[in-house]
């Protein structure tokens, strides 16, 4: 056997890799319902915020809060956690996730109900990563 350093790995290796990864998970993973979700404001013809996010079989996973920041500080944000939220918990969502960095949203999350459930200290460099949930009512 023959180990290889790949510092420019193409798209094909990584999916060549993650495509063994899903077949091996797959037995322990089959029947679970997974699907992608979002939720847009609309201003006009243009989005100011939207938040992305998957539904994970009764898990809300949260990928992306944006909101312009000509609207920040409004309750938009807000608003959209609170609309993704309740769709998760009418498709059976019981909780949710996400994470943030420290130059990001921390207080945000905490004032929504979410908690701190593992820190990275240091991340990537001088900064700190958050991993939060919530139990969705």
């Amino acid at each position: 056997m023959e180990f290889e350093l790949d510092l420019e790995p193409s798209e094909e290796n990584i999916n060549e890799i993650r495509n063994g990864l899903v077949e091996h998970n797959s037995p322990f993973l089959t029947g679970i319902d997974r699907r992608k979700v979002a939720y847009y404001a609309i201003d006009g013809e243009r989005k100011v915020a939207g938040i992305t996010a998957e539904i994970f079989g009764h898990w809300l996973l949260i990928n992306f809060l944006w909101v312009d920041k000509t609207i920040r500080g409004q309750g938009t944000g807000s608003e959209l956690m609170a609309k993704l939220e309740n769709y998760a918990e009418s498709q059976g969502c019981h909780s949710s996730m996400v994470d943030t960095f420290s130059f990001q949203a921390k207080p945000f999350y905490e004032k929504l109900g979410y908690e701190c459930q593992m820190t990275l200290e240091n991340y990537p460099i001088s900064h700190a990563r958050y991993f939060f949930t919530k139990a969705l009512k």
